[in-house]
């Protein structure tokens, strides 16, 4: 009589946050651009025990984002994080007035 063993793996939940080795493959940013724009807190990821950032998806986009206008618009990293806080304002009040719409 042949005895099977029976093995359960489990799959690591998937994560919603990026190790900072990740968000620099994705973004192709420069380590000290990251590190500035924590310092300015326009990015705030979370601290492992480890000491290590961990950011979550939305920071990767934003970041894009941040990438894509300061290349397009030569802007400074300072003024590039302005236009695009300005944008997600806009994206956010226009999401509110169509809100506010649909009750009326």
């Amino acid at each position: 009589m042949d005895i099977k063993q029976v093995v359960v793996a489990t799959v690591p939940a998937r994560s919603e946050r990026i190790s900072f080795a990740q968000l620099q493959e994705l973004t192709g940013l420069h380590p000290t651009v990251v590190g500035e724009l924590i310092e300015l807190g326009w990015i705030t990821p979370e601290r492992t025990t480890a000491d290590a950032y961990l950011f979550r998806t939305s920071d990767l986009y934003r970041l894009r984002k941040l990438e894509r206008i300061r290349r397009d618009f030569e802007l400074p990293l300072l003024g590039a994080s302005i236009v695009v806080d300005l944008i997600e304002r806009i994206d956010y009040l226009e999401n509110k007035v169509r809100e506010l719409n649909r009750l009326l």
